[in-house]
């Protein structure tokens, strides 16, 4: 069962630089990068769940993925390794570690096919406050975007969450035309399926 996507929050994200060159020695700079990882944390948490949601992942398992991912984070920078883009790196380990999380959880269900678990599924429907035109709007982009390819999906995501084609494509391990492409055909669905519902 999909849970539904934390709430996206507008605005744009401002992530300090961690100057954390060396390992952290003393219970200040320990504190510093308590502090500085606890900021970041704040800042990203919400683009990151929304990530990991894209996985299939729940929201209990999307939060034990970021605590990983923090934490990896915290122990990367402790040992005095660099970290040119946070923002990019988290999203980058948010990414291999959501695959591993799904491929245990895949084993796990496929090992208790015979306890009669049913299949559920989210209820896509927006809140009910909303026009119905925009509700019927809103729903078709949805399956369209739904029906994209893996792949493309994580792209639009991650170019929604602000992040450049070659960040995409170093979390993604693709190329940058490869990355362009996707764009531009997930871009060109959502388009015309916009354009059927305005019709």
């Amino acid at each position: 069962m999909k849970s539904p996507m934390p709430p996206r929050f507008p605005g744009s994200v401002v992530i300090p630089l961690l100057p954390i060159a060396s390992a952290a020695r003393s219970a200040d700079a320990r504190a510093k990068l308590h502090e500085e990882i606890a900021n970041v944390f704040d800042q990203l948490r919400d683009p990151l769940l929304r990530y990991l949601w894209t996985f299939g992942l729940e929201v209990p398992d999307g939060e034990e993925v970021l605590q990983d991912v923090f934490l990896s984070l915290f122990r990367h920078l402790e040992r005095g390794k660099p970290v040119d883009n946070v923002r990019g790196w988290l999203f980058r380990v948010a990414h291999n570690l959501a695959l591993r999380r799904r491929d245990r959880a895949r084993r796990a269900a496929e090992t208790q096919l015979d306890t009669g678990n049913e299949d559920r599924t989210a209820d896509p429907a927006p809140n009910p406050e909303d026009r119905m035109a925009d509700r019927q709007t809103r729903q078709r982009v949805l399956a369209v975007v739904e029906a994209l390819p893996e792949q493309d999906r994580r792209c639009l995501f991650l170019r929604a969450e602000g992040l450049r084609y070659r960040e995409i494509a170093g979390i993604l391990d693709m190329s940058l035309g490869a990355v362009s492409v996707s764009l531009s055909r997930s871009l060109a669905r959502i388009a015309r399926s916009a354009e059927r519902s305005g019709s």
